[in-house]
């Protein structure tokens, strides 16, 4: 479980990065550790995965690979070093060490590839399935509705700045101020003017909505940061309070009826013998009242207290 989280923040504090591979637009996430890896693709339609762990690793390594023996550090290594340059744009070609290629087979995707470890020719199959509708609310939706929250505040920020420098441009002209250098001079900003100029050219610009430009990668990863973060410190209060709960306080032990309250230290002993004179007592009494009245001895209540002394109870919940 630790394993399992500690790959998923690993994972979510990368960005998606669009690439290239073997002709198709793909947004990838991928993060590689020393001994497992996990994989994110996506072409907007379908959203693919995989996670290996050592043990995966080792036995498709055996398969794919029958003539070469490596422990599975090695080949992570290899695995790191010719695709992490692809899968996250350091470079904007493939390399030519190492080759890819993309199959479709039903709703499952492979990525397979071709490389060398030493002298010895290495393949390797990234067997992507289908990514769960939590996986793609966590890494896609969530944090992309963040986004566009985030860049409409900042939008209206900007237009009242804007606003607000067409009042002070305004002011210095009505004081005799000139512009000295008129390519400068600009209209006043209108928002619904731009709103509607900027909706006209959407078209243009979902040309190619695969494309996720650098500043957008760093606002994600800033996303999920704070989500992460804000995801820790109520799971931490929602401990604590889970925690104090179960502790009950003495306001609370005070409301409960007497005979639900907790015996305090040492009361078990006093509680048991006051509950089995009760008990005598009822038991008595019923049985007298079932005697023939003449067989009848009449037991009042000074009887009973010669039979059972008077105690004094012992100060505390059961008084």
């Amino acid at each position: 479980m630790e394993s399992t989280d500690h790959t998923e923040g690993a994972l979510s504090a990368l960005p998606w990065v669009p690439v290239n591979i073997d002709g198709s637009k793909l947004l990838t996430k991928a993060w590689f550790g020393d001994t497992e890896y996990r994989l994110l693709l996506s072409d907007l339609n379908s959203v693919w995965e995989e996670e290996m762990s050592t043990d995966s690793i080792e036995r498709r390594a055996q398969v794919l690979n029958k003539r070469l023996r490596a422990p599975v550090r090695a080949f992570c290594t290899r695995l790191r070093s010719v695709v992490w340059p692809c899968l996250s744009r350091q470079s904007d070609e493939e390399s030519p060490a190492v080759r890819f290629l993309l199959k479709h087979e039903g709703d499952h995707l492979t990525v397979s590839l071709k490389s060398e470890l030493g002298d010895v020719p290495l393949f390797w199959e990234f067997r992507c399935t289908p990514a769960s509708v939590a996986v793609v609310c966590r890494e896609l939706v969530c944090p992309f509705l963040s986004m566009t929250q985030v860049l409409h505040r900042h939008v209206g920020e900007l237009t009242a700045l804007l606003l607000k420098k067409d009042a002070e441009i305004q002011e210095y002209r009505e004081n005799g101020a000139m512009l000295s250098r008129g390519r400068l001079q600009t209209e006043p900003f209108e928002e619904e003017t731009y709103r509607r100029n900027f909706n006209q050219r959407l078209p243009k610009m979902l040309l190619d909505s695969l494309e996720f430009e650098t500043e957008l990668q760093e606002l994600y990863t800033s996303i999920c940061a704070a989500r992460n973060t804000q995801k820790r410190k109520r799971s931490g209060e929602y401990s604590s309070a889970s925690v104090n709960s179960f502790v009950p306080d003495q306001d609370q032990t005070s409301c409960l009826p007497p005979g639900m309250r907790p015996a305090s230290p040492g009361s078990n002993q006093n509680y048991t013998r006051q509950q089995v004179e009760e008990t005598e007592y009822a038991a008595n009494k019923e049985t007298l009242r079932l005697l023939p009245a003449a067989a009848a001895p009449i037991v009042t209540p000074a009887d009973r207290s010669a039979r059972h002394p008077k105690k004094k109870k012992p100060a505390g919940l059961f008084q």
